[in-house]
């Protein structure tokens, strides 16, 4: 039995069969890159097309795919009530009224943050139906620093105008 385990062949050296598995996971790996990044846009059926204007040339609408805002905006909500919290939404979200969120991260306080943090992002889209529509993704957390029923919303918006 040798001393450097299965892996190892004479001399303490990896054996020719381990590190072609590894070359052939590493190959798989960049194939599997290179087919995901030659798939056309998903949403490109769902982006409006071009209207005419007064003129008759149709409106210069943004093209390519839509991109992510990396910087989130933030605002907080906190009680129980449902009428209380889509309003708490509805102001929080004012000043970015007119954009459309791609992500939204919730991070509900207390140990059963989570729950609450999933009851306001079912809430979103009563609080802001044109900001918060079906394809908005959402993921619920929790934040042991935080009081129980607060929480505190991530919003990424589409960088894309309308988008």
């Amino acid at each position: 039995m040798s001393r450097g385990g299965p892996a190892r062949g004479r001399g303490g050296r990896f054996s020719v069969v381990f590190l072609a598995g590894w070359l052939f996971a590493d190959l798989l790996l960049v194939l599997a890159l290179v087919s995901m990044a030659d798939r056309p846009d998903p949403q490109a059926d769902d982006r409006p097309k071009p209207s005419p204007s007064k003129g008759g040339k149709p409106s210069p609408t943004p093209t390519g795919p839509l991109a992510v805002d990396r910087d989130p905006q933030e605002f907080q909500v906190s009680g129980r009530g449902k009428g209380d919290l889509v309003a708490q939404i509805s102001k929080g979200t004012r000043k970015w009224s007119g954009r459309r969120a791609a992500l939204v991260l919730t991070f509900g306080g207390g140990p059963n943050g989570t729950v609450y943090a999933h009851r306001v992002n079912g809430l979103l889209g009563k609080g802001r139906p044109e900001m918060f529509t079906k394809k908005t993704a959402t993921d619920d957390f929790h934040n042991l620093g935080k009081r129980p029923e607060t929480a505190v919303v991530r919003v990424y918006f589409y960088t894309a105008p309308g988008g």
